[in-house]
């Protein structure tokens, strides 16, 4: 006697081949389209970039735009570039979850909520990279829903912010969601990092009540921990821990050849 159609087993057969149908077509759908989105992700990190450079126009060729731009990867802790990594393929994200590529941050080592930091991170020069117009920095630490990532430009003097931009984040829409507000974005450019020219410890932070000073921005509105998040991963990144020994270099005036040239001469000076 055949099954009537509302039988268990046959509701059952049919579910089962219908899941495994959808889930071959989302297999192949995934596998088939990830060279593409992966293009995709690259295109969107370069126009990110080209953004907060203030390099981007309507209509403009990403891939020929981003050819004033030219990738370094920076060991944070000396500041020095790394030459054996390839910037285009370095990824730092990755490298922060590897034990072997980063280090544990604990208490008040951890002002940005990361973890883990990874030892090297990627900067972009535009302009002429011994002596760039900007370095583009990435940025990234917890807001108030969730993880924050963006990039931060600042001119070649290591010192003065030319824009701020997130391309990821959790934040409330109205709120702290403002962070991606072309006029609250507008407020940073021309700020100061540092306090001063021997400072290590930077000073840029986000204020409520109006920004008066060099090294102060407006708070968002009502979003207290959103603008606490932003000011605790700018101290974190542009200070000993982040990327301050390595804009110091700028700081000083003195650019990379220049380091080198120093170098060569102390070492024929000793051994004359």
């Amino acid at each position: 006697m055949a099954q009537s159609n509302n039988s268990i087993k046959k509701i059952l057969t049919v579910a089962f081949a219908l899941c495994i149908v959808c889930s071959i077509i989302v297999s192949t759908a995934a596998v088939g389209l990830r060279e593409r989105q992966q293009r995709n992700q690259e295109l969107d990190r370069k126009s990110n970039i080209l953004s907060v450079a203030g390099l981007d126009e309507p209509g403009m060729d990403i891939e020929t735009a981003f050819q004033q731009v030219t990738p370094r990867v920076v060991d944070l802790r000396t500041g020095e570039y790394a030459d054996q990594f390839d910037p285009d393929t370095y990824n730092a994200f990755e490298a922060a979850r590897d034990p072997a590529q980063s280090r544990t941050l604990s208490g008040e080592r951890d002002i940005a909520g990361l973890s883990r930091q990874e030892n090297y991170s990627t900067v972009y020069l535009v302009g002429d990279p011994d002596d760039p117009e900007q370095i583009i920095l990435p940025i990234r630490g917890q807001g108030l829903w969730g993880l924050m990532r963006g990039y931060l430009a600042v001119q070649g003097d290591g010192n003065t912010i030319e824009g701020i931009t997130y391309y990821s984040h959790a934040e409330t829409p109205g709120l702290g969601a403002e962070v991606n507000n072309p006029r609250w974005q507008a407020q940073w450019d021309g700020k100061e990092i540092y306090p001063s020219a021997d400072s290590v410890q930077p000073a840029i932070e986000l204020v409520k009540g109006g920004a008066s000073g060099e090294t102060e921005v407006d708070a968002l509105s009502g979003a207290t921990l959103t603008s606490n998040g932003v000011t605790n991963m700018l101290q974190f990144w542009l200070g000993p821990a982040g990327f301050g020994e390595y804009l110091a270099r700028f700081r000083s005036g003195i650019t990379r050849d220049e380091v080198q040239d120093a170098s060569i001469d102390s070492d024929q000076t000793e051994g004359a």
